[in-house]
Parts: structure tokens; sequence; C-alpha cells
């Protein structure tokens, strides 16, 4: 399952599993469809980045796909379009929605 962020901010698109994770650790439900309010996405980015700041070094790397033979990508890495989508509409108040694509 891939879903779709979306806002006026920009748009982008994760699998499913990795952005449940990161919707959960930024203090939501992790339910799709979802959103965030502009005025709630100060908060939610500041537990998203510290919640990835306290990952242990091992799971930061960790996440292979399904190909045994891909290099590990780590869940900070895999943050980082979601961290800058939230960044951009938190600057103006931007609200944030999700569904599956």
């Amino acid at each position: 399952m891939l879903i779709t962020f979306r806002s006026d901010a920009g748009d982008i698109t994760m699998f499913g599993n990795v952005a449940v994770t990161l919707l959960k650790m930024a203090g939501h439900s992790g339910t799709v469809p979802g959103a965030i309010l502009g005025k709630d996405l100060p908060a939610a980015l500041a537990k998203l980045k510290g919640a990835l700041d306290a990952l242990p070094a091992e799971e930061r790397a960790s996440g292979r796909d399904d190909d045994d033979d891909a290099p590990a990508i780590g869940l900070r890495k895999r943050a980082w379009p979601l961290v800058e989508l939230l960044e951009r509409a938190a600057r103006d108040e931007i609200d944030v929605s999700w569904d599956r694509s």
C-alpha cells in the first residue's frame, strides 16, 4: 500500500508501513485517511523529529525492502521527504492530509 500526503505546500507518496510509523511518531493515531491542521503541525513536527533522533543507531539504519540485496535505507532517510513537507506546511499553517494511493 502507498500513502500520499497532500497539501498546498506539496505532495509526496511513500510506502504505507513507513508512513503510518512516521505518523505515530508524530503523535497521530496513524489512521488512513487523516489530516493534521496547519496550527497543529509545529507540535507534530517536533514530536516526529524528537522520535527520529531518539532511535537507536541500528534502527535508524535498518529497513530493507523486499529485495534482500538492496542496501538498507534508514527510517530517518525515509522520513526526510515528509519532514520537509511538514516544515513547509508549518511555516504557512497549511493543513496536510493523507490517504491511500
